[in-house]
């Protein structure tokens, strides 16, 4: 099967009501060149309330289903296309996610996904905002597509790409806000990007499978003015199941990124590579632990690679 992608590279602007005008148009653009999948960027409907942790920044968390799916789900019914993005999803009063949700063609939420890897570091400080997902890694049916959507910080991890790929997925979306502290000196603005990039074309080579990123541009300020705010580095892209890239985008430029992928490349793919084949199930229970036992910790809890963790010590 041949599906048209697109994935839209943008800034974001603080009022909610201009920023959905420009996503509307962004959606157009990609529907008059021939998407029929349109990859938005994490929290696009918002500034990126994480850079401090303020109780007024979880004001423009919202129900899904709500505004902002309805909203979204009638601009793809009107365009005939399926859109994925993420929202700050208001669970319980206190109580929020970082989701991303499927809108399809005839306008309905087909899915969602809650963020599951959470990140709090200097201006990503999302733990005080978002709680882990608690949906699983569970692809999205989109019709004759099973969509693996995953959010941002999730696309440092292979164990989430993998999870998504055994469930069937037929594509890897990353809806995405990541960027520099404007302070951060060159050399490590290059090595940062570099390994950022790297880490998702390898899920496709692993994976077989092609991976779309839409990732944010723009300066965005520190509402508590504690550092310099974010320049989010944009460079979202497409890959096909070698990680060839397919289709980027710049550093600084808005824009619509245009690929025609192939399903039945995964398989052809996988029958030459057969990573999956090869696996070895049975030798990989230590994953689940989080360290194994070492000089450094010799009362770590010991791990059988047969059979798992074995229950904690009665000392």
């Amino acid at each position: 099967m041949k599906i048209t992608c697109a994935v839209v590279q943008c800034r974001v602007e603080p009022d909610r009501t201009r920023q959905r005008e420009r996503v509307r148009g962004f959606l157009e653009e990609a529907r008059a060149a021939g998407a029929r999948l349109v990859l938005l960027p994490e929290l696009v409907f918002d500034p990126y309330p994480a850079q401090c942790a303020r109780p007024e920044g979880h004001a423009r968390a919202e129900p899904v289903p709500g505004p902002t799916t309805a909203w979204l789900g009638e601009e793809c019914r009107r365009l005939g296309l399926t859109a994925v993005t993420s929202l700050f999803e208001r669970r319980l009063a206190g109580l929020g996610h970082n989701t991303a949700v499927v809108l399809d063609a005839r306008g309905r939420l087909v899915g969602r996904y809650r963020k599951m890897h959470i990140p709090d570091d200097p201006n990503f400080f999302e733990k005080y905002y978002f709680a882990p997902g608690d949906l699983g890694f569970v692809p999205i049916r989109d019709g004759d597509l099973s969509l693996g959507t995953l959010v941002c910080w999730d696309q440092w991890f292979p164990e989430a790409a993998r999870l998504m790929t055994l469930a069937g997925a037929d594509l890897l979306l990353y809806p995405t806000a990541i960027g520099w502290d404007p302070r951060d000196p060159q050399p490590v603005r290059r090595r940062e990007r570099d390994a950022w990039e790297l880490v998702q074309r390898a899920h496709a080579v692993a994976n077989a499978l092609p991976v779309l990123v839409a990732n944010r541009v723009g300066h965005e300020d520190d509402p508590s003015g504690a550092s310099a705010g974010l320049d989010f580095w944009g460079g979202s892209f497409i890959t096909g199941v070698f990680g060839d890239m397919t289709a980027a985008a710049g550093a600084d430029e808005e824009t619509v990124l245009l690929a025609t992928l192939e399903t039945e490349a995964t398989e052809e793919q996988r029958r030459r590579w057969p990573f999956l084949r090869d696996r070895r199930t049975d030798a990989y229970g230590a994953l689940v632990v989080r360290a194994l036992p070492s000089a450094e910790d010799p009362d770590g809890a010991s791990t059988s690679l047969e059979t798992g963790p074995s229950p904690p010590s009665s000392r």
